[in-house]
């Protein structure tokens, strides 16, 4: 290959000898850190991501995932094999308050048959509701800075760092710092995202993105037949997927093993799919562009006519829209206040 000089445009140089990728380079493979039997979700340099719908347990078996981790053995069936200088853990919660965060710390310690005297050493559990998206995201970011031995860092509740989880802009933004953060330090990152209701996919455009991304995500989802049960299975994987497992709550309020589980078989054929959501399928720049087209005009003073100007407006952002979508997206837009209807005449906001 020709010998390329970019020594005129030093910032470039840099991030291309940084960035460049040689046949003649060795490369190392990033270090496993957690598995499931003898299946890989977690390696340092990587995020992964677990996925369910409320009530699934989802922060019960993050709990079982944290306590191997803090012990580097098993938990459920959950292995860890942090390297001794990446033993530390950084648990964020930004949904719940101090009193149930402290009963997660409690589940944890426990799980790994310690004494509830004192907090673990190399865990540091931070609730950070009463924050916002910025603040959050600064705290998370200087912590992951200044925490030696970092080497697992969980963040329940991500869509807490973004205002909007329709927004592709914001969801770039979030998936851009998690790659970031776990590749300048070296650490694994686990996530947690709520699943739509009405379908299996992560919720909003940082769902989207997130799924994109991670090197994994899993699936907590609670068994069809038996309701006391949740299941984790491995829905995306650039490895090889685990067996699904089960666990149940215990008398202790802890997470079990389910023994010689069998998970449900899913139906054949395609899932059935969604109904039209102008909140989860439409994101929120394309909603703005759109009535931005619908109102060039200005304000709008029929129904039909507002209704039409929507179809046109939308049209031109490439989704097309029929007229029972066209009534969905003029109630979801009224409702959301991006119209208002002021002197009996449609107005874009």
């Amino acid at each position: 290959m020709a010998e390329l000089d970019f020594s005129k445009y030093e910032d470039l140089q840099a991030c291309i000898e940084e960035s460049r990728i040689s046949i003649t380079k060795d490369y190392i493979k990033s270090p496993e850190v957690l598995m499931v039997g003898d299946s890989t979700f977690g390696t340092l340099g990587n995020f992964s991501v677990s996925i369910g719908k409320a009530k699934s347990k989802k922060t019960f078996n993050v709990s079982a995932i944290v306590a191997a981790a803090l012990s580097n053995g098993s938990v459920l069936h959950y292995n860890a094999k942090f390297p001794e200088d990446k033993r530390f853990v950084l648990y964020i919660d930004t949904e719940q308050g101090q009193l149930h965060c402290q009963k997660v710390l409690n589940r944890i310690i426990r799980l790994m048959g310690h004494s509830l005297d004192s907090d673990p050493e190399n865990l540091l559990k931070l609730a950070l509701r009463r924050y916002s998206p910025e603040e959050r995201i600064t705290i998370i970011e200087q912590a992951i800075e200044a925490i030696p031995n970092l080497g697992l860092v969980i963040i329940d509740g991500v869509r807490d760092l973004l205002y909007d989880i329709n927004s592709a802009n914001q969801a770039t933004e979030i998936s851009t710092k998690l790659m970031r953060w776990t590749y300048d330090k070296q650490i694994h990152l686990h996530t947690i995202l709520h699943q739509n209701k009405s379908d299996e996919n992560a919720r909003g455009h940082i769902g989207t993105e997130l799924n994109n991304k991670a090197e994994s995500v899993l699936q907590i989802e609670v068994d069809k037949e038996d309701k006391s049960i949740s299941v984790v299975e491995s829905l995306l994987s650039r490895g090889k997927d685990f067996e699904p497992f089960a666990f149940c709550i215990n008398d202790e309020i802890l997470p079990e093993l389910v023994e010689d589980y069998t998970p449900t078989k899913k139906k054949a054929g395609r899932p059935t799919k969604a109904p039209f959501d102008p909140y989860k399928d439409i994101t929120e720049d394309v909603h703005r562009k759109s009535l931005t087209v619908a109102f060039e005009n200005g304000s709008i003073g029929k129904y039909n006519d507002f209704v039409k100007a929507l179809r046109r407006g939308y049209q031109s952002q490439g989704v097309k829209l029929g007229q029972n979508r066209a009534v969905a997206v003029a109630q979801f837009v009224c409702n959301k206040r991006m119209v208002v209807k002021d002197n009996k005449v449609y107005e874009f906001k």
